[in-house]
């Protein structure tokens, strides 16, 4: 993965230390440095042994390469480099930015929002657009269980919309979590399920954990998403392309994610018509039993 560009770059401390010690360097350290360098993401996410594997060396080349660029091992070097993956602009940035662009004028702040899910929604309609969602409820409808991963705001939407998929009769569960949390959900995929995955840019450890596990059980993985460009593009099985807006440093609309989000599901739901009637039916008869005076003889139990 070659270094993104960026209007306003974080100084690229292991592009610098390339340069300045590259030459002092052997050839076999050379071939890893410049590895580690063009595959930032994979290293971000790999051990020193398949780094080696890569790169055709051994574990202890791999750390001596590492240690000849200044780090002082794999672990000081991911951190650099996840303080170069993440974006420049923070919420508070984003929100600044837009804002201050409509000067209080409400009409303004209307138009953003609307221009933006038009946006979205002529992109979702487009014709590549509905052939992956096509595939995307193909392998939806034939699944044992949905797994919906989503992180920050994302989350939320995961949460609603593995709501809607367990209405419907399809068993779902969020991947909403981080650290430990993340890792006890994931316990609950199995071979048979579908990963849908909301995510952009940068590859996080988050969601490359998530796809590594889904990837081990075979288990296709569905990517709704603005970064075609991204890991998670080159790995998934269907890419669906969402625009959020979010361009020169403006907030991103996640309710067009929910758009796509409610397509999905609603299609799902037709396809697998008597299976969703029995569901729906049996939600309702469950929540009669929940009503006040839905007990025997009249009284709540």
């Amino acid at each position: 993965m070659q270094p993104a560009s960026r209007s306003r770059p974080r100084p690229d401390v292991l592009g610098e230390r390339l340069r300045q010690r590259a030459s002092q360097l052997s050839p076999r350290l050379q071939r890893v440095a410049e590895y580690i360098h063009q595959h930032r993401a994979e290293v971000l996410e790999s051990t020193a042994l398949e780094i080696a594997a890569a790169t055709q060396t051994s574990d202890a080349t791999v750390v001596r390469a590492i240690q000849g660029l200044g780090f002082a091992g794999l672990r000081d070097l991911k951190i650099t480099l996840t303080l170069w993956f993440q974006p420049e602009a923070t919420s508070e940035d984003k929100m600044n930015s837009t804002v201050a662009s409509f000067s209080s004028d409400t009409c303004a702040s209307i138009d953003f929002v609307l221009a933006g899910h038009q946006r979205a929604c002529d992109a979702l309609a487009g014709a590549a657009n509905r052939q992956a969602l096509t595939r995307a409820v193909f392998l939806l409808t034939e699944a044992r269980q949905v797994a919906l991963f989503g992180i920050n705001a994302s989350g939320i939407l995961a949460e609603y919309a593995a709501r809607l998929f367990n209405r419907i009769g399809l068993p779902c569960v969020p991947l909403n979590r981080v650290g430990i949390a993340l890792a006890e959900q994931l316990l609950a995929l199995q071979r048979g399920d579908v990963l849908v995955m909301m995510a952009q840019k940068s590859a996080h450890r988050e969601g490359m954990t998530a796809l590594r596990e889904a990837k081990r059980l075979g288990n296709p993985v569905i990517l709704l998403t603005n970064a075609l460009d991204s890991r998670f593009a080159q790995e998934a099985d269907v890419v669906i392309q969402v625009p959020r807006g979010g361009e020169n440093g403006k907030v991103p609309l996640h309710s067009t994610v929910l758009v796509c989000l409610e397509m999905l599901v609603l299609s799902v739901a037709s396809s697998a018509a008597q299976r969703t009637a029995k569901s729906m039916k049996r939600l309702h008869e469950l929540h009669r039993g929940l009503k006040p005076g839905s007990g025997k003889n009249g009284k709540s139990g």
